[in-house]
């Protein structure tokens, strides 16, 4: 079924279908060219950090939940667990957080048992928007897909007093001791680079599709998202790839190192690409992160296919501005889109150089976990491909508390006020953007 909704933009019917609860489980997911919403449940499945737990629902709305245990790589569990699903076609959506990681590069010893790495669902039913304003529909039946295309022409409106911009230069946690530290061990040679970050609480309940909608009007992403699954509510603007395998098994990485403000004025704007692109530590770190991103796409790709197909291009991703490149390969046999996701993860513009060693310092040296914050939004299908894009610029809500966080990458070249600043920088895309929950209105 398609339909036109003519004046109102795909973020304002998201958020609105979001807003209205049409499902318990959602999450939205803008790749160029296409926004989809998927909500329901027809099959979860939660990776731990023991065990993976996939729960199917029956026709009658009945639910049957099976958990088994597993070693080794989680990447392989999840592949496992949806080529499991009794599903001829499917399609996934959920996220990868950056424990993840942890097992396969030797951190494991930082997890409790039931730290959730991933969270994935098969949706009951999907509409997929075009910037033309058509919206096609798959597994809503008649009733639910009126009752969307009724509220993508009644979209949700943003009240003023809502709007609380948020201050992101306190330093409670002593993130530039942090920093110095890592310069300390990077000059000892315990790695080359690592992404600090620190994490800003949010003094007030989020309203998570609100805020999603004005941030991506004042943003320029990669990929933007809004999700809620579980007890995890959450709307990001990825300013890149971890990684993605198409259909035709090209696999793609858009490594981003090198950070300067952008949106502050024309004039301004252009002094700071001018000193990004001769700044020697942001050029280090950028050629350093290409040269890793390089590597690992080479491990699953076909001899001779591993190339980087654009290098340390300017790119801008809403209040800041960034180097970047892209490195391309073509996947070999008999690796799938799972094993190049597992190479390429964490991103190492979120993780460092080489990655063990700074997935350790990570976990010593950062004031709390991460969670999902520098881990992948995903969506997969049966068809084999699959698209990561990393959770960064983003805002996070769970039952009892709503919280930012940003980073920046450390190199032996760096200054921990820079370092600071940056994240400050970073936060400026989502930090001015914040809407309250109208039930702090209310208070």
């Amino acid at each position: 079924m398609t339909a036109t909704a003519t004046l109102v933009r795909e973020p304002e019917i998201c958020a609105t279908w979001a807003r209205a609860g049409l499902a318990e489980n959602h999450l939205v997911y803008e790749s160029p060219g296409e926004w989809v919403f998927a909500g329901g449940t027809r099959c979860e499945i939660v990776l731990t950090a023991r065990e993976v737990r996939t729960t199917v629902r029956a026709a009658d709305g009945s639910t049957h939940t099976r958990t088994a245990p597993y070693s080794g790589r989680p990447a392989q569990a999840l592949e496992d667990a949806l080529a499991g699903l009794d599903l001829d076609d499917w399609r996934a959506y959920g996220w990868v957080g950056f424990d993840f990681c942890a097992p396969f590069l030797g951190a494991d010893g930082h997890l409790a048992g039931d730290e959730v790495l991933a969270h994935v669902f098969v949706p009951e039913f999907e509409a997929f928007l075009t910037p033309g304003g058509d919206i096609r529909f798959a597994g809503a039946d008649e009733r639910l897909r009126e009752r969307m295309l009724e509220l993508a022409g009644e979209p949700i409106a943003v009240d003023d007093d809502r709007r609380r911009p948020l201050t992101v230069t306190d330093d409670p946690t002593d993130y530039r001791g942090r920093v110095a530290t890592a310069i300390g061990e990077i000059a000892a040679g315990r790695y080359e680079k690592v992404i600090m970050s620190r994490e800003v609480t949010v003094p007030f309940d989020v309203d998570i599709p609100a805020t999603y909608l004005t941030g991506r009007l004042a943003n320029t992403p990669a990929r933007s998202f809004l999700l809620r699954l579980g007890d995890l509510e959450a709307a990001g603007f990825s300013p890149e790839l971890v990684g993605s395998v198409d259909a035709e098994g090209l696999v793609t990485t858009e490594p981003l190192a090198g950070t300067r403000a952008f949106g502050v004025s024309p004039e301004a704007d252009a002094a700071a690409r001018e000193e990004l692109e001769n700044d020697a530590k942001e050029i280090v770190e950028h050629a350093i992160s290409v040269r890793t991103s390089y590597a690992e796409v080479d491990t699953v790709a076909v001899p001779g296919t591993t190339a980087v197909s654009e290098f340390m291009a300017v790119r801008p991703r809403g209040s800041v501005q960034h180097l970047a490149s892209t490195v391309v390969g073509r996947l070999a046999h008999p690796y799938s889109a799972w094993d190049a996701l597992e190479v390429l993860f964490p991103s190492v513009t979120a993780s460092g150089i080489p990655k063990a060693p700074a997935v350790d310092a990570i976990y010593r040296l950062e004031a709390t976990p991460r969670r999902v914050y520098s881990g992948a939004v995903v969506k997969a299908s049966s068809a084999g491909d699959l698209e990561a894009s990393l959770v960064l610029r983003s805002v996070y809500r769970d039952g009892e508390r709503s919280w930012l966080r940003a980073g920046a990458g450390v190199v032996g070249q760096s200054n921990p006020e820079r370092e600071f600043t940056e994240t400050c920088e970073k936060l400026g895309s989502v930090a001015p953007h914040l809407v309250a929950d109208e039930s702090e209105q209310r208070a």
